[in-house]
Parts: structure tokens; C-alpha cells; sequence
């Protein structure tokens, strides 16, 4: 059983920084493509990032390309989302998801392990 736990968000004004977190459990973490998610209220759970299991392929969503980075550190099992130049529109649920896949899909359907989500949200 895979276990996934998100930490790090908050309140933060527009234009500040904030460093999501997601610990791994259950699994060999290395062998799992990991992607961060996010859903506003009444919208479509959004993609926002993607990484391979060796961390050495990533993508981004058009919406977050340039202001946030995706990164995972095998040896303390975590994932990570920097996210710098924060806008109120990224105002959101975030959530973590995993699959045992090498493709970095950009639909949720493409994971099948979630965790419970952080709020994050910036002010004007």
C-alpha cells in the first residue's frame, strides 16, 4: 500500500514563495513517477507538474512553466513543488499523486495513488 502525505502549504501574499512537500511510504519510491496536481473551487482538477522516477525528465503545465519547479530526493523518499511568483489564480487544493509508470502522464486518471491535499492560498 502506497502512502503519500503533503505538507507545506499556507498563506502567502502575491509574489511570495512557498515550497510544497509530499512524503512516500508503502512503495520503493525511486521506481514511482510523481506529478502535483490542483483544484480551485467549481474547476477541473488541474496538472501542474511531473517528474520520472530518476528525476531526470520533468514537465510543467503551461499555467506554472517559468515560476515553478518540480524535484524529488530518492534517499528521503519525498517529492517537492517550489513555487515562486505566486499568483492569486493559484489559489488551490494541491495534491501529490504517484504510479509505478514510466510516463509522465497529465491526466489524474494516469495515477493511481493520491495523497490528501494542501490548501494554498495568495492574496492580493
Amino acid at each position: 500500500q502506497v502512502q503519500l502525505v503533503e505538507s507545506g502549504g499556507g498563506l502567502v501574499q502575491a509574489g511570495g514563495s512557498l515550497r510544497l512537500s509530499c512524503a512516500a511510504s508503502g512503495r520503493p519510491f525511486s521506481t514511482f513517477a510523481m506529478g502535483w496536481f490542483r483544484q480551485a473551487p467549481g474547476k477541473e482538477r488541474e496538472f501542474v507538474a511531473a517528474i520520472s522516477w530518476s528525476g531526470g525528465s520533468t514537465i510543467y503545465g503551461d499555467s506554472v512553466k517559468g515560476r515553478f519547479t518540480i524535484s524529488r530526493d530518492n534517499a528521503k523518499n519525498t517529492l517537492y513543488l517550489q513555487m515562486n511568483s505566486l499568483k492569486p489564480e493559484d489559489t488551490a487544493v494541491y495534491y501529490c499523486a504517484a504510479d509505478n509508470t514510466r510516463v509522465l502522464y497529465t491526466t489524474p486518471y494516469g495515477y493511481r495513488y493520491w495523497g490528501q491535499g494542501t490548501q494554498v492560498t495568495v492574496s492580493s
